[in-house]
């Protein structure tokens, strides 16, 4: 099992490293196409994935989808949130014309999925078409997967108070301070290495370390929320598309909140 958690995990850093560094079309798709996956993967949970409201959501999801490409590259703007929109009537279109066939909580859930995975997601796009979004996007995964090594890593030296232990048991406080302070380290060797490529930020490597903390503390809520979802539906993984490490989002569940952190941060720092 460690090994192919290993080598899978290898695997997608490097495809992760491409698709970041050939950014624009690439990356596009890349996230596209995990955020339509772990959208299946999160209706799937709640029995969604195979009806006409789960159709409709994903529906939905195209049409955000494409119209994030079509604001960043600046042909219409606020397209999005008419998007947003045009996905919920779509979901409440089936909800009330198929009733009483669905329930209220799975036309909610169904909206929940569409902000929670594509939304979300396409923020690491969004992201990538910064100023400086070339050696930005990778603060989204420094603060999430730096924050979850060095909190593993102090958990297991010294953690010894439960964080959330009915969610997830492993977790201790120490370990979460750990993560914390870890990234925002990581955040400062980050900007001190790469304080010439990072123009946009003011003062690169503080706003670097400030990225990574307050990144890194989001990621443990998306880790969380994600384990949280996984506990009321009584499953142990969203999927087994990535060996050893599940589903999307079973892997991607705290960059969904690591990347628009990363987003709103960069413009607020620039």
């Amino acid at each position: 099992m460690f090994v192919t958690r290993l080598v899978s995990g290898i695997v997608l850093l490097i495809i992760m490293i491409a698709a970041m560094i050939l950014g624009n079309d690439v990356l596009y798709f890349l996230a596209a196409v995990l955020a339509f996956i772990g959208l299946y993967e999160l209706y799937k949970t709640y029995n969604i994935h195979k009806n006409m409201l789960g159709y409709a959501g994903m529906a939905g999801a195209v049409i955000y989808v494409a119209a994030v490409r079509i604001q960043t590259i600046g042909l219409v703007e606020e397209l999005t949130m008419a998007a947003l929109i045009i996905a919920f009537l779509l979901i409440m279109f089936v909800y009330v014309f198929a009733f009483p066939r669905f329930q209220a909580d799975q036309a909610a859930f169904a909206v929940f999925g569409i902000v929670y995975v594509p939304v979300l997601m396409l923020c690491m796009y969004q992201v990538r078409q910064l100023e400086d979004g070339l050696f930005l996007v990778p603060l989204i995964f420094v603060s999430a997967w730096g924050n979850d090594t060095c909190a593993y890593c102090v958990g297991r030296l010294i953690g010894k108070h439960k964080m959330a232990p009915v969610l997830s048991p492993k977790k201790s406080v120490e370990g979460a301070i750990g993560g914390v302070a870890g990234a925002v380290i990581l955040g400062v060797l980050y900007g001190f290495f790469l304080e010439e490529k990072l123009p946009s930020l003011n003062r690169p490597i503080l706003s670097c370390a400030l990225i990574c903390g307050v990144g890194a503390l989001i990621a443990i809520v998306g880790d969380l929320a994600a384990s949280a979802i996984k506990r009321n539906r009584g499953i142990k993984d969203y999927g087994r598309l990535i060996p050893g490490h599940g589903g999307v989002m079973d892997r991607f569940d705290s960059i969904l909140f690591t990347a628009p952190a990363v987003y709103f941060l960069a413009l607020f720092l620039a």
